[in-house]
């Protein structure tokens, strides 16, 4: 079977359908038959409008189930990144332009059919499709193959396999045997006269594995309170350098998915951090872009 590339917005037109009869189609085909060689031995006018009769509702029944796929439209939608191990959610909008809905329609991927939805007449519908991502990358939607058999399940309808032109961005799974701790005691710990007399003292919150012992609010503790961090501002503000060189004894993969760990504990931190590959440079910043903008490097590095 051939496969289609599809872009945005294209049309799933007849010469792309297939048709068969279904095993109940098959079943049919033989009693009609039947029906028909009865009529013609007993000559009986009744039987024989009978039998045509349901080969009418057959014939009808055919021509709906091609019409029910020809004419849909297919538009590639977003696709969240996600890491690898996880499900990748593809969007599939359905647009169905007719004066007619499409009803039971499938689709199906690697011989497996993984949604079923109704398009009503002049609506369009999203359709998602799950589909592992094992690997770190740009993942891209499977060919996929849509199909029905509406009405009675006389006939069944195929497309071609249809490729449509969308991926989705997987970041390395975020595993490493290193926690964060070990880059902050690389880097925070060992910096103990950094901190100036002038630097702003910005107030206290809750202690975080990984502060260092000098900014702990060691009064607090004294009188029985809960661990409190004292924090500064200014130019000696905390900052973590997440760097290649620092898993110097680990592959290719295994690094990229240590910093991936790393700049997920950095930002749940909400800690200012840079990232720093062979070639790459991503500047000391934080916040939902400057993770992204991390992650994205480190899927596709």
């Amino acid at each position: 079977m051939t496969t289609t590339a599809l872009k945005s917005g294209v049309m799933l037109g007849r010469h792309k359908l297939y048709m068969l009869p279904t095993r109940l189609g098959m079943i049919l085909s033989v009693v009609l038959f039947a029906m028909l060689l009865a009529s013609v031995n007993y000559n009986n006018s009744l039987a024989f409008l009978f039998t045509f009769l349901l080969s009418a509702m057959a014939f009808v029944s055919m021509l709906y189930t091609h019409r029910n796929l020809a004419g849909l439209e297919l538009q590639a939608g977003p696709c969240e990144p996600v890491f690898a191990g996880e499900l990748a959610h593809f969007t599939v909008v359905l647009t169905n332009n007719s004066a007619l809905p499409k009803v039971a329609l499938r689709l199906h991927h690697r011989g497996k059919e993984v949604v079923r939805c109704d398009v009503q007449a002049g609506t369009s519908q999203s359709a998602m499709v799950p589909v592992p991502a094992s690997q770190r990358g740009r993942l891209k939607i499977p060919e996929m193959v849509f199909s029905s058999d509406f009405p009675l399940g006389i006939f069944f309808s195929w497309s071609k396999k249809l490729k449509l032109d969308q991926h989705c961005l997987v970041y390395p799974r975020p595993i490493g045997e290193l926690p964060f701790s070990f880059v902050l005691n690389r880097q925070r710990y060992q910096d103990r006269g950094t901190r100036t007399e002038g630097d702003d003292f910005l107030g206290l919150r809750a202690y975080r594995p990984g502060d260092p012992p000098r900014h702990i609010h060691w009064k607090a503790v004294a009188r029985g309170q809960v661990l409190l961090t004292k924090e500064f501002g200014g130019a000696g503000q905390d900052t973590v350098n997440l760097d290649w060189d620092l898993l110097g004894d680990m592959d290719k993969e295994a690094r990229l998915s240590q910093l991936c760990r790393w700049v997920v504990d950095a930002h749940n931190a909400d800690l200012h951090y840079s990232l720093h590959l062979p070639g790459i440079n991503l500047p000391v910043d934080h916040g939902d872009t400057h993770q992204r903008r991390c992650l994205n490097r480190l899927a596709l590095y």
